[in-house]
């Protein structure tokens, strides 16, 4: 554990991550992942309230 937390918080690596970069790598390739998934095949939704399914996805043809 020591020698983790030596190699996170060591300036002497070409890419520091520090504690804060532990968190927000795997969020950021989460977030990134499930926008892209969304992005391609979300399904159509009712968004003016009027009964009619708006598509926005690339699988609808948008």
């Amino acid at each position: 554990w020591g020698r983790f937390c030596n190699w996170i918080t060591s300036t002497e690596n070409r890419l520091y991550i520090g504690w804060f970069g532990v968190l927000m790598i795997p969020t950021l390739l989460t977030a990134t992942s499930v926008f892209i998934i969304a992005f391609i095949a979300a399904p159509p939704v009712d968004i003016d309230g009027i009964r009619e399914p708006i598509s926005g996805s690339l699988l609808y043809g948008n």
